[in-house]
This record gives structure tokens, sequence and C-alpha cells, in this order.
């Protein structure tokens, strides 16, 4: 059986992670290990419960904090699973979802990218209605949770998370690093993950415009080609982004032939009729 490593970023989550680490314990698939990475916390709690942290199959590495997508890339630069599993410290995943996704990857070799249906628990709670994964809908918003399961191969291959998606977007950034290589993506059709809900705003819903649009940028720098080279895939959902994020640096000029995107300092000419 190839194993799994389930990586989880801890930053002042420590009354969460315990939770997070028994629902992995739980897992039908039990080739797994668990790689915590305690990204320079300074709460109190958490460095004393992850200072001498004793749990099966289970390690953490302390670092300075350096970000999310940096932590992220050192716990799976120490991980030995063909397979990665992100997770973070205050979700959790069902008994199943390992077992599930690692039989969906392991019989088509072309799927690089496996996530479920989610619910939301905490503060909230009902269904994570996120739209079905399509390559036109994909470019223009993530549909794929972070917490999704892909070959540590295809990570190396990509050079792993950017570390200039550092106030968030890093899974987006990420999936379409895989995608563009030729990772297909499969669903399944099943709750299988389970995104805790915090009274305050979570760390994207805090994001300004500014930070929206240097995200953005980032994003259509690093992945100009397959953007240019599905244009027409997303002329179908391009206004989706306008109509969501609705920042100044979306807008849309007209020639007589074409109707014309800007995101950021790119442009989507989309020929008329």
């Amino acid at each position: 059986m190839p194993k799994v490593s389930i990586v989880i970023p801890c930053y002042n989550h420590g009354k969460f992670v315990d939770e997070t680490v028994q629902s992995c314990l739980k897992q039908t698939y039990q080739d797994i290990e668990i790689i915590i990475v305690n990204d320079g916390s300074t709460d109190e709690y958490t460095n004393t419960l992850l200072k001498d942290y004793q749990r099966p199959k289970t390690k953490v590495i302390t670092t300075q904090n350096q970000g999310l997508p940096a932590a992220r890339n050192t716990g799976i630069r120490e991980a030995v699973g063909e397979y990665i599993l992100p997770l973070d410290a205050d979700d959790k995943i069902a008994p199943t979802y390992i077992e599930k996704a690692v039989n969906v990857i392991e019989k088509n070799k072309k799927i690089g990218i496996v996530y479920a249906d989610a619910e939301f628990f905490g503060a909230q709670s009902g269904r994570w209605k996120l739209p079905e994964y399509k390559l036109s809908k994909q470019l223009a918003g993530n549909c794929i949770f972070c917490s999704s399961l892909f070959r540590k191969s295809d990570w190396e291959k990509v050079g792993g998370y950017k570390k200039e998606m550092k106030y968030g977007l890093e899974d987006y950034e990420f999936w379409l690093s895989l995608i563009e290589r030729g990772c297909e993506v499969y669903k399944i059709p099943e709750v299988l993950f389970y995104y805790r809900q915090h009274v305050e705003a979570s760390m994207l819903k805090k994001l300004d415009s500014e930070k929206i649009t240097y995200l953005y940028n980032v994003i259509f720098s690093f992945h100009k080609k397959l953007y240019r080279k599905n244009r027409k895939l997303l002329s179908a959902n391009v206004r989706k982004m306008f109509d969501e994020f609705n920042h100044t640096f979306f807008y849309i000029t007209k020639t007589e032939s074409y109707k014309i995107y800007h995101l950021g300092k790119f442009q989507f000419k989309i020929k008329k009729g």
C-alpha cells in the first residue's frame, strides 16, 4: 500500500489540532504518517501542547513563522509518502476519505488531484456548495478546497506552493500548476471533508482589494500561458470573477471586434459574436 503523508501546518490552533489529528488516526486506510508543522506559533497553549506531542504515526516540526505556503512545503519536504494530503489544523476528514481518494488516484494515473464534497462545522454548519469542477470554472475561481490528495512527485515538479502567495489563495495557484502540467481532477461525490467555521472572519475574507489584486496578478503571471491557451473557455466564466470580487483592477473595455477584460495588468481579448 502506498503511504499517505498528512501535512498539518499549525499557527496558534492548538485548541483544535488534537481533534484534527484524531480524525486522521481514525482513517480506514492506515498506511499514513501525520506531520504537524508548528509555524512559529505565539500562543502559549499551542507551543506547550506541541512541544511534547505524543500521538501515533505523528511527528512535529517546529519552525519560525514562515506563512502557510512555506509551512506546507516544509512538511511535504519531510514527508515519505507517495501521496500528500494537506490538512489545516482546525479541520477534519471523514474516516474513509484517504481510502477512497487513494483508490481513485491509484486506478487512473492521469488523475492528479482528488477531493470530495464538504460540509461546514463549528460556528456555521451545512453543505459547502462548491461549484462542480470544470477547467473553465477553475480558471475563473477556485473550485477545489485545500485538503485534496495529490502525488508528492507532482509537488516536486511544480516547485511546491509558491511563497509569493503569502496572503492566501496558495492552494488555488498550486492546483493551477498541477492542472497546467496535465493533472486531471476527480471529485468523490460524498461528504468526506469538514471545514471549520470561526466566529471571526477567515484569512481570505480579511483580504483587502490591494492584496486581492496582488494575489491575482501573481496567479496570472505564473499561468499566463494556461489562461491564453484557454481563453475561449475563460470567456464563459470571466464575468463571474468580476461579479465575485468587484475590485477596481477588474474592468472591461470594448473595441469594434473585441470585449477586453482587464485583470490586474493582464488582458484577455474575447471576440464579439
